[in-house]
C-alpha cells in the first residue's frame, strides 16, 4: 500500500492540531506553514476530516479548525480508512468473492497478512502516540544541535 499526499497530509494535519489540542482554534494558514502543505490543498483536505467527524471548522477572522475528540481517542485506522478507503494492498483481500482464484491463491493469503500487519499498526496507534513520538524527535534534535554547538573547537584546552 501507498499512501496517498490526502492520506500524508491529512495525518499531519491532525498531527499538528494534535500538538496544539486545548489552545483552541487552529488557522489553517498556520497549519499549512508549519506542515509545508500548499494552503489551498489544505482547505480542500479538511472536508472530509470534518464530515469524518474528527475536525470542527468555524470561518472568519478569528476562525480555524480543531480536533472534535482527544487525540488520545482518534486512531491512525480511523484517519486513513477516511482519507484513502481501504488499506489492503490487492482488491482480492477486499473482495475475494469477485476473483474465482482466491481460495487457490496463496499470494492472496500474503496479501491479506500485510494488510493485517499494516491495520495493526494503525489500529493501536493514536494520534496522542504520534504527538508523542514528534515531540520525542524535537527534544533529541534539540539535544544534537545542543551538543553540536557545545562541542569542544579546535584550540580549545580541554
Amino acid at each position: 500500500m501507498k499512501l496517498s499526499t490526502k492520506g500524508r497530509y491529512g495525518t499531519r494535519t491532525l498531527l499538528d492540531l494534535a500538538l496544539h489540542w486545548g489552545e483552541g482554534l487552529v488557522p489553517l494558514k498556520d497549519i499549512a506553514q508549519r506542515q509545508e502543505i500548499p494552503l489551498p490543498y489544505l482547505e480542500h483536505l479538511i472536508a472530509p476530516l470534518i464530515a469524518g467527524g474528527l475536525i470542527r471548522s468555524t470561518r472568519g477572522p478569528q476562525g480555524g479548525v480543531s480536533l472534535l475528540k482527544p487525540p488520545e481517542e482518534i486512531k491512525l485506522s480511523e484517519v486513513i480508512q477516511l482519507l484513502e478507503g481501504s488499506i489492503a494492498p490487492v482488491k482480492c483481500v477486499d473482495n475475494p468473492d469477485a476473483y474465482p482464484r482466491s481460495d487457490l491463491c496463496a499470494t492472496r493469503d500474503i496479501w491479506d497478512e500485510v494488510r493485517k500487519a499494516i491495520d495493526g499498526v494503525l489500529e493501536s496507534t493514536t494520534l496522542q502516540d504520534l504527538v508523542e513520538r514528534q515531540r520525542q524527535k524535537w527534544n533529541l534534535n534539540r539535544w544534537q544541535d545542543h551538543r553540536k554547538n557545545n562541542a569542544p573547537k579546535e584550540g580549545d584546552n580541554l
